[in-house]
């Protein structure tokens, strides 16, 4: 595995990876808006799926569940400079700036930029800062992420919405939430914080209303998850298993033999 990160600052890095794939599932402490080098990404939410090819630019908002993963693309490793939008810098920038309404906020959506000119430029400009040895000023680096902030803002005034609500994730209804994002692997501490409760009140409150525990519930949605693709939509055993929230295919087709009594591959094979 060849993985590499080059930073300018911790807010601004260029990402580096060449093998077959990598994947990880996250929520994002911080807005991330990227652009493209080359490679390829799939990043899956509860509601839609999105990929992502060389010369995209997109904004990731934080807080939301996602599953991403990343390919190398026609020879050349995934590579692309990410910029993290904190809420320090954010609420410094938006300390100055009079919005014209009330933020909507907990978008959930990625907001798509394509190959817009002013932040390609934008962004294309941090490459030879990579380059640059010893310490990046950080006043720099801080104008930088205001540009890039005020152009997101002039391609779509919508972005306000996103970008200056500073709430935390608030108590949400527990069944709603789960049914829509179990196929995410997270830890049950990123689950409880997501539906704003300590892990203590999260496992308490779900013993509550499911009657069984996290752990067996997300087991049992995930293979029904997989079953499905696997029966009605003919996908692949090896093209569905992370997507449905299993880390490695072998742990995949033991529970998945448990529960219905043959691996996956002898499902497609009765369709």
């Amino acid at each position: 595995m060849d993985f590499q990160i080059q930073y300018i600052t911790p807010d601004i890095k260029l990402s580096t990876y060449d093998d077959k794939l990598f994947k990880t599932e996250t929520v994002f402490e911080y807005h991330m808006l990227v652009w493209f080098i080359s490679g390829e990404t799939k990043i899956i939410q509860a509601d839609k799926t999105y990929v992502f090819k060389a010369g995209d630019i997109f904004l990731i908002p934080r807080n939301h569940l996602a599953t991403i993963i990343n390919y190398p693309k026609d020879g050349l490793p995934h590579k692309a400079v990410v910029m993290h939008l904190t809420t320090e810098k954010l609420k410094h920038f938006y300390a100055s700036v009079e919005l014209k309404h009330k933020t909507k906020g907990h978008d959930s959506k990625i907001y798509s930029f394509q190959s817009h000119p002013l932040l390609k430029s934008c962004l294309a400009s941090l490459i030879p800062y990579f380059e640059v040895e010893g310490p990046f000023p950080e006043h720099i680096a801080s104008l930088k992420i205001t540009e890039a902030i005020s152009i997101l803002r002039e391609i779509d005034p919508d972005v306000d919405d996103i970008l200056a609500d500073f709430e935390e994730p608030g108590k949400a209804d527990l069944i709603g939430f789960m049914e829509k994002n179990y196929m995410f692997n997270m830890p049950l501490e990123r689950f409880g914080y997501l539906t704003g409760r300590s892990l203590s009140t999260f496992n308490r409150d779900f013993r509550k209303v499911f009657q069984t525990t996290p752990q067996r519930w997300l087991t049992q949605k995930r293979l029904e998850l997989a079953y499905y693709h696997l029966k009605e939509k003919r996908k692949r055993p090896s093209d569905i298993f992370m997507e449905v929230g299993f880390e490695d295919f072998s742990h995949f087709s033991y529970a998945f033999k448990k529960q219905y009594g043959l691996v996956p591959s002898a499902l497609n094979l009765l369709n």
